[in-house]
């Protein structure tokens, strides 16, 4: 698996999943470039996905099920457009494939971030990130604060030139997840993202906001492993007998 984190977080953000799968998976969860322990800035929004390619080049691995979060997974859907053979499965949680609405909102936010750091935004976001209250919400928070202003504001300017993602290619098995108190990505606009994908199954996690991942991670995990379950069933066929 090779596990896909949001802005603006670090490879932490996916704890439960390394310590539910880890002993019995090769499970990779780089920071990308900019976040957390990968210094720089990217150049583009491409080149997110194309360093993913280079890790699992760089590991051996043909193939993962690919797994991301917010702009993870916007992350993972590039990477998908990219290299599709690389891809043998992807779940989608909390994320959007539709292009950035509004471009020159997502510029002047990361300009914000680098002059005025993660601060002022980790205090606006937070509860909208997290239910207030979450036991999760005090990892959250300590990602958001100790990101790179700088390398997460490169991010944003590549984010603002993503493309619309149709996903009516991706013939691989799929899953989307959603917290119903999710303030970035409504379940309707999930519904959508799933309605989209040829085989996809849709999960809604009640109560939880933009990281079910970590506020639910048992109902986030038993979707990852349904999606796992469906990846590596095996393909009925006739041998003619």
């Amino acid at each position: 698996m090779l596990l896909v984190h949001g802005h603006p977080f670090d490879r932490s953000m996916w704890r439960p999943q390394l310590a539910r799968f880890g002993p019995r998976r090769r499970v990779l969860a780089p920071d990308l470039r900019g976040y957390g322990a990968t210094g720089g800035a990217t150049p583009s929004w491409r080149a997110l996905a194309e360093d993913l390619v280079a890790l699992l080049d760089g590991r051996a691995v043909p193939r993962a099920v690919v797994v991301g979060l917010s702009m993870g997974g916007q992350v993972a859907m590039e990477l998908h457009r990219i290299a599709p053979r690389r891809v043998a499965g992807l779940l989608l949680a909390a994320t959007t494939p539709a292009a950035e609405p509004d471009r020159a909102v997502r510029l002047a936010a990361a300009e914000r971030l680098e002059r005025e750091g993660t601060g002022p935004y980790t205090d606006e976001v937070l509860d909208r990130m997290v239910v207030p209250g979450s036991p999760a919400a005090a990892h959250v928070e300590a990602m958001m604060r100790a990101a790179d202003p700088h390398g997460a504001a490169a991010a944003q300017r590549g984010r603002a030139d993503r493309p619309a993602y149709p996903l009516h290619d991706v013939a691989v098995p799929a899953a989307v997840v959603v917290g119903t108190r999710d303030g970035f990505t409504s379940v309707e606009e999930a519904r959508r993202t799933a309605d989209a994908l040829p085989d996809a199954e849709l999960t809604v996690v009640d109560g939880v906001a933009h990281l079910p991942n970590l506020e639910a991670p048992d109902a986030f995990d038993a979707a990852l492993q349904r999606l796992l379950d469906r990846v590596e069933r095996p393909v009925s066929g006739t041998d003619g007998a």
